[in-house]
């Protein structure tokens, strides 16, 4: 059992993915951009997040620089449906900077755990 922050801004995503993780039988804490979701990290202990990359407020990319400077140790897994670009190069700038899986909107329920498997290992 790993506790997991997941950040979105898409409350379905959070919901779906939210009930996946915790059907796996992990501990979820959410947030809804990327700022609150710095906030959350910055006050609770977890083992892995997964974070959208396009978000209002703090995108992704930005919350994960922030992170990876204060905690590189942190895995994250970024996810994009796209934007202003295609969701693969908001995901090959995530990879950039040490971002552990990137996985493209839509995402299965196999491709989630098999992820956050992959990753926790």
């Amino acid at each position: 059992m790993a506790r997991i922050l997941l950040i979105d801004d898409d409350p379905w995503v959070i919901k779906i993915f939210q009930q996946i993780l915790e059907g796996e039988k992990h501990e979820v804490i959410t947030a809804s951009n990327g700022q609150e979701g710095l906030e959350l990290f910055r006050r609770s202990a977890v083992d892995l997040i997964i974070t959208d990359m396009v978000m209002p407020v703090k995108d992704g990319l930005k919350m994960i620089m922030e992170i990876e400077k204060e905690s590189p140790n942190v895995p994250v897994i970024a996810i994009s449906g796209g934007g202003v670009i295609a969701p693969e190069r908001y995901l090959a700038l995530a990879e950039s900077i040490g971002t552990r899986k990137t996985l493209a909107k839509p995402v299965s329920r196999q491709e989630l755990v098999e992820a956050v498997n992959a990753v926790l290992s």
